[in-house]
């Protein structure tokens, strides 16, 4: 018997083979409703049990670019660049939260939402950059996973290939990724395996901090206060090895939130059954899911380069420097090194199986396709060929990796003028529109957010392109 499809691609329920238990969602509303007047740590206390899809969003955004830009910011200049990471995740809040309370109030799909009432350009944006950036990103989170289980000794222990390390952690997220959507308890489950390897990540990468140690505590708690914007770090006096601070900033505060996260973060809400009762617990599974795990995770990184490449330390190799060559220079002894790759195993396989969903996700709003259906498993697959990363990286990073940080990138800044233009408008959100300073406050910095990431791609298409071009040529 075939599957049945979506009503229509205008429905405000979420097509799922298995969607929410009415019952089970009615009793939640019904408590989360008592929780209005409890007292904040009580209500607290009671979201922190009741949360999913922000941890969701943690482990998409820390993969391996995330590892890299902290590693760099760390090992280049110490604890002063602390303030980038916390700072790019509030302005990603800004606009996570803006989705979340769209969605919650309205019901609405978000990709017919922003198709109405911002126009089909902005929906385009939305739904493209998503995939793009997950089909195409797959290939480098593949490429550290099998570099890190390389360097974790299971190549020449067992004597499995590299590549062959690759298509275990292929496995595993196909495995995984496939069983989002086909009962409630496993959406559950699955929601809960990511929480879990969010804090392993984060425990890996304190364990690692807990041998390095702080070198100037001080250094690190001011390290929190912007600043260092124009330091240039040049190893040796290499030039072409030279790292600037300011690039490291602007595209730390850039990259923090990718499109691929804003367009999954709603469905995965409505996949929850949440509506407007859970817009308060949606707030706060952002901070407590997603902000704090990131803020530990890219602090923990950082303070563990800063005290290895630190004064008396080792110097800093510069521009180049990958996550996984300094598992070795980071760990020290064996068990700490080992963490540490299991850190980054765990950053990229986390990132790599969100990849699969939010395509799976993609193909069901576009198709009107059931969630956790044949066909959205299918749909899952559409990242795959990422694996060729583990095998290849190396030669197809110069071919890929500059067009496609430009390409998907001016995608995003369009899909934040989409979200901003519904977040102010009165025939799509109604009395639930925000008003006075608040809405003026969150609104401001939705428009911060989309001119850093402007501001960074115009910079990166004027000095990465130049080079890009002379590589592919020479």
């Amino acid at each position: 018997m075939s599957e049945p499809e979506a009503d229509s691609q205008n429905s405000i329920d979420l097509p799922m083979v298995a969607p929410p238990d009415p019952v089970a969602l009615a009793e939640e509303k019904k408590w989360l409703t008592s929780l209005e007047s409890a007292p904040i740590t009580k209500r607290w206390g009671a979201f922190l049990r009741r949360g999913g899809p922000g941890y969701l969003q943690s482990s998409l955004t820390l993969g391996g670019g995330t590892a890299a830009a902290t590693l760099m910011a760390g090992g280049a200049f110490g604890y002063q660049l602390l303030w980038v990471a916390p700072l790019s995740m509030l302005l990603g809040l800004a606009v996570l939260s803006a989705v979340a309370h769209q969605t919650l109030s309205t019901g609405k799909r978000p990709l017919a939402a922003i198709r109405e009432h911002a126009g089909p350009f902005f929906a385009f944006a939305f739904i493209a950059g998503a995939v793009l950036s997950s089909v195409i990103w797959h290939f480098a989170q593949y490429a550290l996973a099998s570099a890190a289980i390389e360097d974790i000794g299971l190549v020449s222990e067992i004597g499995i290939s590299r590549g062959t390390g690759g298509l275990l952690v292929l496995g595993w997220a196909i495995i995984w990724s496939t069983t989002y959507g086909r009962s409630p308890a496993l959406l559950k489950l699955f929601e809960r395996s990511m929480q879990v390897m969010v804090w392993m990540i984060v425990l890996c990468f304190a364990v690692v901090v807990a041998k390095t140690g702080i070198s100037d505590v001080g250094a690190f708690l001011s390290g929190f206060i912007p600043g260092g914007v124009g330091e240039i770090y040049t190893p040796d006096g290499d030039e072409s090895k030279s790292v600037d601070a300011l690039s490291i900033v602007v595209a730390g505060l850039a990259a923090a939130i990718g499109a691929n996260m804003v367009f999954l973060y709603p469905y995965s809400l409505l996949a929850r059954g949440w509506g407007r009762e859970h817009r308060s617990l949606a707030r706060f599974d952002l901070f407590a899911g997603m902000f704090v795990p990131y803020l530990l995770t890219t602090t923990l990184i950082v303070v563990a380069a800063a005290s290895t490449f630190g004064p008396g330390g080792i110097s800093f190799p510069g521009k180049g420097f990958a996550p996984i060559d300094a598992a070795e220079i980071l760990g020290g002894t064996s068990a700490s090194r080992i963490l540490f790759d299991l850190g980054l195993l765990g950053m990229v396989t986390s990132s790599i199986t969100m990849h699969m969903i939010c395509c799976g996700f993609a193909a069901c709003e576009t198709l009107g396709w059931q969630v956790g259906s044949k066909r959205f498993r299918l749909a899952c697959l559409l990242p795959t060929p990422g694996i060729l990363g583990a095998f290849y990286w190396g030669d197809m990073a110069i071919w890929i990796a500059v067009p496609t940080t430009i390409l998907t990138g001016f995608l995003l800044p369009a899909v934040y003028i989409g979200i901003l233009k519904m977040q102010r408008s009165k025939e799509y959100l109604g009395e639930d529109r925000p008003q006075g300073p608040k809405a003026m406050l969150w609104q401001g910095l939705i428009l911060l957010a989309t001119l850093v990431l402007s501001a960074f791609l115009i910079w990166k298409t004027a000095t990465a392109v130049p080079g890009w071009l002379e590589q592919l040529t020479g």
